[in-house]
């Protein structure tokens, strides 16, 4: 990889309470600072909060940026944006610095840079590491990859569905493991272009079918279905709404991932899917944050 040493690395740092706020910030950035005049990454938090930095190649036009962040976010958030100055680096590694492979079972998620430190005999799924949203490094996406290994050692799903599928990681993992067609979904369209263009780049371009979609309401959803296995790392309260439409679209003894959750949201959802029919397989937890695996009963 081409390093990018400049006299001074010019940083800007802010806190955003919700991951849709966030996005927002992550994509208007992304979209002002192209072809190299940013690396901007965004890790949640066990408490919801999430934490933007920017990494600038010249020094940034502070007003602008913290314009640019108003929009998105509001001026209070804007405003709040941390300028700092960091010694003469590697602007781009800094940005990538700790973002090691993440393996999970036989799953390993790794970025462009970390090629040649992933076994070939793995199941790889690269990600570009300049936003951080799904790229295996968090303890939701890699507690769903753990569940779908396990999964895929005593079942071969025919019918899957990944829901809210962001960057498509966990599309692309079930894809390749199974060499079968995969449908991902996703509320926002950056989300479904972006995934979409991964599944290119994993060579999994004409196994992951990407839509923009609110719930279930796609007629894709019919279409593809009933699934045999839904992957929905997701949020607690989404994932309690969509309970009953989800069921509506299981085939008989469907086994179903849910994630997004911390401990103790887990009972709350846990029971609202049992009344649905589906009992608890599996539950682990990573990172603080819980992993389940379900199963419909039949």
């Amino acid at each position: 990889m081409t390093t990018t040493t400049t006299p001074s690395t010019h940083r800007a740092t802010v806190a955003i309470g919700d991951e849709q706020t966030a996005r927002r910030v992550a994509d208007l950035l992304t979209e002002n600072f192209f072809e190299g005049g940013a690396a901007i990454s965004a890790f949640e938090g066990p408490q919801g909060r999430w934490d933007i930095t920017v990494h600038f190649a010249d020094a940034p036009d502070q007003g602008a940026v913290r314009d640019l962040v108003g929009l998105a976010a509001g001026e209070e958030i804007g405003q709040a944006i941390q300028f700092d100055t960091v010694e003469a680096k590697d602007w781009v590694a800094t940005a990538l610095e700790g973002l090691v492979p993440v393996h999970a079972g036989r799953f390993v998620v790794h970025g462009r840079h970390d090629r040649a430190r992933v076994a070939p005999n793995r199941l790889r799924i690269e990600i570009e590491a300049a936003l951080a949203f799904g790229t295996g490094h968090h303890g939701t996406t890699r507690g769903c990859l753990l569940l779908l290994d396990m999964v895929l050692k005593g079942a071969s799903p025919r019918r899957v569905l990944d829901l809210g599928t962001g960057t498509g990681v966990l599309a692309i993992a079930a894809a390749r493991a199974l060499r079968r067609k995969v449908l991902a979904s996703d509320i926002d369209p950056s989300s479904t272009r972006v995934a979409a263009e991964n599944a290119r780049l994993n060579g999994m371009g004409g196994l992951v079918e990407t839509i923009k979609a609110s719930g279930f309401s796609a007629p894709a959803f019919t279409r593809r279905g009933p699934f045999d296995l839904v992957l929905a790392n997701i949020l607690a309260n989404p994932l309690r709404r969509m309970a009953t439409p989800m069921v509506r679209h299981l085939a008989p003894g469907a086994l179903v991932i849910l994630s997004g959750l911390l401990p103790a949201q887990a009972a709350a959802v846990i029971a609202d899917y049992r009344a649905r029919g589906l009992i608890l397989r599996r539950h682990i937890q990573l990172e603080g944050w819980s992993s389940l695996l379900m199963g419909k009963v039949g």
